[in-house]
């Protein structure tokens, strides 16, 4: 029996090293300690591997994500994207996870909360009707962020975006951004010329 580092066993499982270290931690595959190392046994890897260890047999454990880009209103809309996700469920419905705000602003209290559940194990898969609700840009790299905890992300509808609507409030938003962003190094750039010119005066008045 070999004593397998980490990312040699991740290797022969085709694994991610993150997605083993996260069995490890919940009991789904023994290990010992050498050092401050994780070591994996190679006969638990093979018997893994062949599909008689417990890892393999992960339960489908789904959160379900819906999303509008109204503060208010659009109940409906979430409604018909949660129905939609439920009726196409395949495993356990842990969460449904729901967000108000546009696609391209990163920090949703909903989307955090489901980044928290793929972190923390709670959840194999993420769902979603349309990939834009998960996100405007950037999708691929959440899939890779959820792909290292072992969690795969499943879109219903993988071609077709959100409406005429959705686009339009994301493209406000996208303007209000940059122009208060641009509105704040403005007023920076012009505190900074009133204090420089306060400072001269100040010493030119000192200098008489």
């Amino acid at each position: 029996m070999e004593l397998l580092r980490m990312s040699k066993a991740a290797k022969r499982l085709g694994i991610h090293p993150m997605t083993l270290r996260q069995w490890a931690v919940d009991g789904k595959i023994p290990f010992s300690w050498v050092g401050r190392e994780r070591r994996f046994s190679s006969v638990d890897v093979e018997n893994m591997k062949r599909g008689s260890g417990s890892a393999t047999s992960r339960p489908r454990r789904e959160v379900l994500y819906v999303r509008v880009s109204g503060s208010s209103g659009q109940e409906s809309s979430l409604a018909a994207q949660e129905e939609e996700l439920r009726a196409t469920s395949r495993g356990e419905v842990v969460k449904i996870v729901k967000d108000r705000g546009s696609g391209l602003r990163e920090n949703r209290p909903g989307l955090n909360r489901v980044l928290a559940m793929v972190s923390d194990g709670s959840v194999s898969v993420v769902r979603v009707t349309h990939e834009d609700r998960l996100a405007r840009f950037g999708v691929g790299w959440l899939k890779r962020l959820f792909a290292v905890y072992g969690v795969t992300l499943e879109v219903l509808h993988p071609k077709k975006s959100g409406g005429r609507d959705e686009l339009l409030d994301d493209f406000v938003s996208l303007v209000t951004t940059f122009a208060g962003r641009l509105y704040g190094m403005r007023s920076a750039e012009a505190r900074r010329r009133l204090l420089a010119e306060t400072g001269q005066c100040a010493d030119d008045g000192g200098g008489r």
